[in-house]
């Protein structure tokens, strides 16, 4: 039997107790202690929420892997690659390989009667995954391409309908600067809006059939091959796998090829929020430290008020790691106690944010609509324990407080 936990449940689970002049003060330690909980679960899961929405934003665009030529063009006016390769086979039985496509990128100017802008047109085949634009697709809709027959068909941005005045259904013209200019009529197929500036204030989708034929290019020349992941979180794993396969090989014409990831592509975004991390290690660690402080205050009260219950255990011959052991306890069940509220809050107001998306953002500069939750369970099972185990330990040294009480003393104590 361990008795040092029997005393510490009778203490905890005694009606008496809760009369004390402790009760005030461990209340609000544990009020603490639940509402450090309740914003750590927030914190992590909005930071990854935010960090997954925006790194899945990017990768629509871009894929996580990238095969292209070899080269030290850094304009849109890309050098073709064969895609009837060996390698292009064995990547679509890949493990760990989810899609293969290819697509074809150039620069291009869309004029109407009133308005004129720059954009960058990415040509898709019939391969393409449509998943991510038909997720953020406002109006119209997305098209589909067909190898034996062209489409007229363009995607484009929000950012780009509101500044061209263009809807779904309308045509417009497409130059492309080069010798000798070429001119294109397309149809807006439909208008999607990510909120990512960089991409959405660039990017329009059209058959690439148009790219290659532009670029004099034959059906099997493409700006490079896209791979998508089943794994983010494996992604420097498969590029180097990726890396072996392709082999940094040359093309028959001469062009060598290179593998690039999207973190490799676009290393400022990455970058930028691999930062939010340090954040979130900065507000749990001092959480952390303030609710161990308040549940420290909320032990030394309690060893006050039960002075003459240590005397009378001293007395009896009991040893102080046995005595510290029952207060260790009886923190433990307060600290739960904390916890379990903490949890309550914490997930409720992430489910809220969840699914009613309460509190906006502007998406000018948060490139979200909304504050973004992520809640994963090992995430709130990860923190409830180090919640735990951190404040615990902070516990053990004030506990040694015991050890100083003689019996006589403390016996004698009002």
């Amino acid at each position: 039997m361990n008795t040092e936990l029997f005393i510490a449940k009778r203490i905890f689970f005694d009606k008496s107790t809760k009369k004390g002049i402790s009760q005030p003060i461990v209340s609000i330690a544990i009020i603490g202690i639940a509402l450090g909980l309740a914003v750590m679960i927030l914190s992590v899961a909005i930071v990854t929420g935010f960090k997954s929405e925006i790194s899945d934003k990017v990768i629509g665009f871009g894929s996580h892997i990238q095969i292209i030529n070899y080269d030290t063009n850094v304009s849109y006016e890309t050098v073709p690659i064969n895609k009837n390769r060996s390698f292009y086979y064995d990547l679509k039985n890949l493990d760990g390989v989810k899609h293969v496509q290819v697509f074809g990128t150039k620069a291009g100017i869309i004029k109407t009667k009133t308005d004129i802008q720059g954009v960058v047109l990415k040509g898709v085949g019939s391969d393409f995954d449509w998943t991510f634009f038909d997720k953020y697709l406002l109006s119209g809709e997305s098209f589909r391409v067909i190898d034996t027959v062209k489409t007229d068909r363009i995607l484009i941005s929000k950012y780009l309908s509101d500044i061209l005045k263009l809807n779904a259904g309308d045509k417009l013209q497409t130059y492309f600067i080069q010798q000798p200019p070429r001119v294109r009529v397309f149809t807006v197929s439909g208008i999607y809006q990510t909120n990512l500036a960089e991409f959405d204030e660039q990017i329009a989708l059209i058959d690439i059939a148009h790219i290659q034929n532009i670029n004099n290019w034959s059906p099997e020349q493409v700006s490079g091959i896209e791979l998508m992941i089943e794994d983010f979180s494996q992604l420097e794993k498969m590029n180097e796998t990726v890396k072996d396969i392709v082999g940094f090989s040359f093309s028959p014409d001469g062009a060598k090829l290179r593998v690039q990831s999207i973190k490799e592509k676009y290393p400022q975004i990455f970058d930028w929020l691999n930062l939010t991390d340090m954040n979130v290690w900065t507000i749990l660690i001092i959480i952390t430290l303030v609710a161990g402080f308040n549940m420290v205050s909320g032990l030394l009260i309690l060893i006050l008020e039960r002075t003459n219950m240590i005397g009378i255990l001293k007395a009896l011959g009991t040893k102080n790691w046995s005595i510290r052991k029952i207060f260790l306890y009886q923190s433990s069940f307060l600290i739960s106690k904390g916890l379990l509220w903490g949890n309550i809050v914490g997930i409720l107001i992430c489910l809220l944010q969840a699914q009613f998306q309460i509190i906006k953002l502007d998406p000018a500069n948060y490139y979200l609509d909304a504050v973004p939750i992520n809640l994963k369970l090992w995430h709130i099972l990860a923190l409830n324990a180090g919640s735990l185990i951190v404040t615990v330990f902070m516990l053990v040294v004030p506990s040694h407080i015991i050890s100083r009480l003689s019996p006589e003393k403390t016996i004698r104590f009002n």
